[in-house]
């Protein structure tokens, strides 16, 4: 008998069961920081972006649609996404919830799909409960759906407040890397470092 299993209720651990999927160190992440040089226009585009977003987020905690509007979307214009030869599509939101202290808060993750090599999924953060790495086993599922295996596959997880770049390679037994987690919160070289690393993928994907 099939058994279906919704992404929102994957585990790593069911992803390792399932396809012997392993954790690896990879340190490609690093050097592909250095090798994409942020031009002045956009590192002062990139601290609009900073200064947005620590604006908005003084009044309230910003829902998945506000974190697209105001720092996915700027950034992924930056990276040149929205310009040939890519496309993005858009996948249905997924639903997540988490008990705080009694209360039973909800929130979604949102799935984009740049040329079927990049999966950017965008959380609502509001709770601690959401950070960003609430999203990596889901992330995971769709990129080992693809069918094409034998290119490695990319993985943005987001939250307004912090990005997690995610690599898997292999076929058979498939292994995937994680970066750092670059925070907007920190010097504004985080966000320099995040459209660096959306930009050297976008030239692997291409």
């Amino acid at each position: 008998m099939v058994q279906t299993i919704f992404a929102k209720e994957l585990s790593l651990y069911d992803l390792e069961t399932a396809f012997d999927l392993q954790l690896t160190e990879d340190a490609c992440f690093t050097e592909w920081v250095s090798d994409v040089t942020v031009t002045e226009s956009e590192k002062q585009a990139l601290n609009r972006i900073r200064s947005n977003y620590l604006n908005l987020t003084r009044y309230r905690f910003m829902s998945e649609e506000a974190v697209k509007m105001v720092v996915l979307s700027p950034l992924l214009d930056l990276a040149a996404f929205y310009q040939p030869p890519f496309t993005i599509e858009t996948e249905t939101s997924i639903q997540i919830s988490a008990e705080d202290e009694g209360i039973i808060v909800k929130g979604s993750i949102d799935v984009l799909v740049v040329q079927q090599r990049l999966w950017i999924l965008v959380i609502e953060s509001k709770a601690t409960k959401f950070d960003v790495m609430t999203a990596l086993p889901q992330a995971l599922a769709y990129m080992l759906s693809d069918g094409n295996r034998k290119q490695p596959r990319f993985g943005l997880l987001v939250n307004g407040r912090e990005f997690v770049f995610v690599k898997l390679i292999g076929q058979d037994q498939p292994q995937y890397s994680l970066s750092q987690a670059f925070s907007i919160l920190k010097p504004e070289d985080d966000l320099y470092n995040v459209l660096n690393l959306l930009k050297y993928i976008g030239g692997l994907i291409r």
